[in-house]
């Protein structure tokens, strides 16, 4: 330490006693002067009067080595010119027509509702068409169902229920003949409308005989033919039941031998509703 302190005296006045003589000479060449170096002094180790461990040396960072830039190319050789192209002058494009503005909306007033028609009323069913029975086609009260008309037993006497009868010459298809003095009583069993017949004395009795044929609703006389002789054209009955509940046919014998006569109801039938 005392010899660096020394030496370090020494360059002092070594420096100073030299710096008034270059003054001039660096005024006038103002070259630029390089620094000196201080010299570090040297550090003296000190005795320790016990041996010790060693310190553990740091370690000192590593410090990179700078990497050698590339030498630069000695003679660049300049760029090729690029080829010039002809440009074309640009042609301006139309400009769109501008789109018209939408139609405003139209507002339509709500069709108003349809009335509703009005629904047609039902026809009521025709009426169904009148039943008609036919007296050779009658059941006897008690054979039958009740519902339709029916002869009456022990209130008849003798009745032929027969078809292809003949009166006057003409021919009938269906009806009943019976002798007189004749009564046949038919219950109706259902509201009816009318009986219809063609009476006569039948051909089979050779033109022999009269009679006299009648209706009677309930006991009551509603028709009645007056007198017929054999071989005359049959009489037609056209009788009104509405309201009554049974029908007497009656015959009563005529002139001289009636009660040899047969006598016919001929196309006999009654209507009900």
């Amino acid at each position: 330490m005392v010899v660096a302190a020394g030496a370090a005296a020494a360059y002092a006045l070594i420096g100073l006693s030299s710096a008034p003589d270059r003054a001039p000479q660096a005024e006038a060449s103002k070259a630029p002067v390089a620094p000196v170096a201080t010299p570090r002094p040297t550090p003296v180790p000190q005795r320790s009067h016990s041996p010790g461990p060693s310190p553990t040396p740091t370690p000192v960072p590593s410090t990179p080595m700078p990497r050698a830039k590339a030498p630069a190319a000695a003679h660049a050789r300049p760029a090729a010119a690029a080829p010039v192209v002809p440009v074309r002058a640009a042609v301006p494009k139309p400009r769109p027509k501008p789109s018209p503005p939408p139609a405003p909306p139209v507002h339509r007033p709500a069709p108003s509702p349809s009335p509703s028609p009005s629904p047609s009323p039902t026809p009521s069913p025709p009426p169904r068409p009148p039943a008609v029975y036919q007296l050779n086609q009658l059941a006897y009260a008690g054979a039958g169902d009740g519902t339709r008309p029916e002869v009456r037993l022990g209130a008849h006497s003798w009745l032929w229920q027969r078809y292809g009868l003949r009166v006057g010459g003409v021919t009938y298809g269906h009806g009943v003949s019976v002798h007189a003095p004749s009564a046949v009583t038919i219950e109706l069993n259902r509201p009816c409308t009318a009986f219809s017949a063609l009476v006569g004395v039948d051909d089979m009795s050779m033109g022999l005989g009269a009679a006299e044929f009648s209706v009677y609703g309930d006991g009551v006389p509603l028709w009645r033919s007056g007198v017929v002789q054999g071989g005359e054209p049959a009489q037609p009955v056209y009788v009104p039941l509405s309201g009554h509940r049974t029908i007497r046919l009656s015959v009563q014998p005529r002139r001289g031998m009636g009660w040899t006569a047969v006598s016919d109801w001929a196309r006999s039938w009654i209507s009900c509703g």
